[in-house]
């Protein structure tokens, strides 16, 4: 089986550098793929996507050789193991709340006897190997999200959960979670509370032996929180970078005709038009 490229650099030491796809679109997902990520992430829950295109983005980036993850809808049994089969080599779970939660969890990404995964990797098996069955229950990854007032009091319950790799911390719903609407929804928390409990999320991953990620929404945070001493971060999505990108494009030409003097019209060639 092709090793889990997130496991390797975790095992020296390394951050890892997650992207985030939100549209469903396999050349989208191709792009993202060959910019120079550790791994992307298929956004199944808050991003337009289904399961057929998800596939088709699999596929697009696998020529890359980065890693594919996939945040699943919810804790369902179902598209959890579909994604593990069509290639996803870690699943990451929103709104786990409780260590029963946590442990279904760990149960559907792995196979008997330390889970209920059902086999049958159709396309898995070419993606990362033939002998996927024998070495997917090492190389796939089970991340738990962190994102409501329930689940950090139930925090060092869920990280004592056997098989479970690494908690991923949805900054937004944790707001929402621990602060009602007292601050703006969104990422990259600076309000002293927020931070606080962020970094006691690292903190307690860390003693309980497991990872913790962080998802962000500039690269400037992203780097804040690995010096911080997350292990995983993910840097904003292909919906924010898209936008980013083309608003700056259209407000620089438009500063640019602002300033600039109006060019003289080019002068019409006799005889032509």
């Amino acid at each position: 089986m092709i090793a889990n490229n997130i496991l390797r650099k975790w095992a020296a030491g390394e951050p890892v550098l997650n992207g985030w796809l939100s549209i469903a679109c396999p050349f989208t997902a191709e792009i993202m793929a060959a910019q120079g990520y550790d791994s992307i992430t298929i956004d199944l829950q808050h991003g337009v996507v289904g399961y057929e295109t998800a596939v088709g983005m699999l596929q697009a980036m696998r020529a890359s050789g980065v890693t594919p993850m996939a945040r699943v809808p919810w804790l369902e049994p179902g598209m959890i193991m579909k994604m593990l089969d069509a290639g996803a080599y870690g699943i990451i779970c929103p709104m786990i709340n409780t260590r029963e939660e946590a442990e279904r969890l760990v149960s559907y990404v792995r196979y008997p006897p330390h889970g209920v995964r059902s086999f049958g990797p159709t396309r898995a098996n070419f993606s990362a190997g033939a002998d996927y069955g024998g070495f997917a229950d090492r190389e796939v990854i089970c991340l738990a999200m962190i994102e409501t007032a329930e689940a950090f009091a139930n925090l060092e319950a869920i990280l004592a959960t056997p098989g479970l790799d690494g908690v991923y911390i949805g900054p937004a719903d944790l707001t929402l979670g621990l602060t009602g609407r007292a601050y703006r929804t969104g990422f990259d928390r600076e309000e002293p509370e927020m931070v606080a409990a962020i970094l006691t999320i690292l903190e307690k991953a860390h003693r309980a032996g497991v990872r913790a990620c962080l998802h962000n929404g500039t690269p400037a945070y992203a780097a804040k929180a690995v010096r911080w001493g997350f292990d995983l971060v993910t840097i904003s999505n292909d919906v924010r970078l898209l936008a980013d990108a083309a608003r700056g494009s259209v407000e620089a030409t438009r500063g640019l005709l602002s300033e600039a003097p109006a060019a003289a019209a080019p002068q019409s060639v006799a005889g032509g038009y």
